[in-house]
């Protein structure tokens, strides 16, 4: 057979493929184009039906397509129709929109729930910490400088007097004074968050480290109060915007712990994948934790202006606690059918 034979052959061979197959393709492409354009409620139930299925007759058409060495344009249209069809089939469907909703709509909880052990690990370094700060300035008062920045205690100090300190809670005396550490709180509670979770590589032992200095703090500066009998009303005070802010630490120390826990126990799955699969899952976590911060710092800096009393600042805070709890413990759990 000559060359210019064998040209007309392949290109004979070429149409008869195409035309036993063009009307998939082009139904095909037709389904694929309206998908891309935000229009798939035009498409009929036959039509997302048969999406599936076109789609792997397409990908059998381009095999053969290239095992026989057809038409060169030919094998990049049916390339490029089965890259756009492969994200429709197998890829993400989603907006801004719908992504806020599964977040809100049990996302976020299903994850922190995913790592309540790390939680539960967070909360007893968190809780050894306050009490370590306390112990160490009762034991040592010098103690309290070393925890506490200077610059920030002025009249909350070993010796300061009742009326004084009762004077920063309550607005009476040095009211100003005690917004810039409640800033300065928020500032340093939000970087520990970040660090907690970034740190958590290093076997979340960094993670660890941080949530024992942090809250040290913390418990120094609660011994100064609970020297003079103010142990209540500064919690109270704490308590508007530190429910929130403490509770999103807590979680970004445990999303670090999770992480760096993985990698530490991979179990069966190599390193890499735990490290994957612990990122992942404590990346939603920590999506949820900015959000924390931003309610954290809008209850600082209205909510503890607006509440000038103990009681109050209770309720708001024992209310921002419970309304965690609750989204936490009770949202987006899977609702199992009677029998199953």
């Amino acid at each position: 057979m000559s060359t210019e034979q064998a040209l007309s052959a392949a290109v004979l061979r070429s149409d008869r493929f195409r035309l036993e197959r063009e009307a998939d393709w082009i139904r095909l492409e037709d389904i694929v184009t309206k998908m891309e354009k935000g229009k798939s409620r035009r498409l009929s139930d036959d039509d997302v039906l048969a999406l599936p299925t076109l789609y792997r007759t397409l990908l059998s058409s381009l095999s053969i397509a290239r095992e026989n060495s057809l038409d060169a344009g030919l094998i990049d249209y049916l390339e490029g129709l089965a890259l756009r069809s492969y994200f429709l089939v197998y890829g993400t469907q989603t907006n801004f929109r719908r992504w806020l909703g599964s977040f809100f709509g049990g996302g976020w909880s299903r994850a922190v729930r995913a790592i309540q052990l790390d939680i539960w690990i967070a909360l007893s370094v968190m809780i050894a910490g306050a009490v370590i700060g306390y112990i160490l300035v009762a034991g040592d008062s010098d103690w309290f400088y070393a925890l506490v920045p200077g610059g920030l205690s002025e009249v909350r100090v070993p010796g300061a007097s009742a009326e004084a300190l009762r004077g920063t809670l309550f607005g009476t005396e040095d009211s100003d004074g005690l917004g810039v550490f409640a800033a300065f709180l928020f500032s340093n509670n939000a970087q520990v968050a970040i660090l907690a979770f970034a740190l958590g590589f290093a076997f979340a032992i960094p993670s660890i480290l941080l949530l024992i200095h942090n809250m040290a703090l913390l418990g120094a500066m609660l011994w100064v109060f609970a020297q003079r009998g103010l142990t209540v009303d500064f919690i109270g005070w704490l308590s508007i915007h530190g429910t929130t802010e403490l509770f999103a630490i807590l979680l970004a120390g445990a999303a670090g712990i999770h992480v760096g826990r993985s990698i530490a126990f991979p179990g069966a799955r190599s390193h890499l994948k735990a490290a994957s699969d612990a990122g992942k899952r404590a990346a939603v976590v920590m999506v949820g934790v900015v959000i924390m911060l931003i309610c954290a710092g809008l209850l600082e800096g209205f909510a503890r202006q607006l509440v000038n009393n103990t009681a109050g600042r209770f309720g708001v805070g024992g209310g921002m606690l419970l309304l965690w709890l609750l989204y936490f413990t009770g949202f987006g759990r899977e609702r199992r059918r009677p029998g199953a």
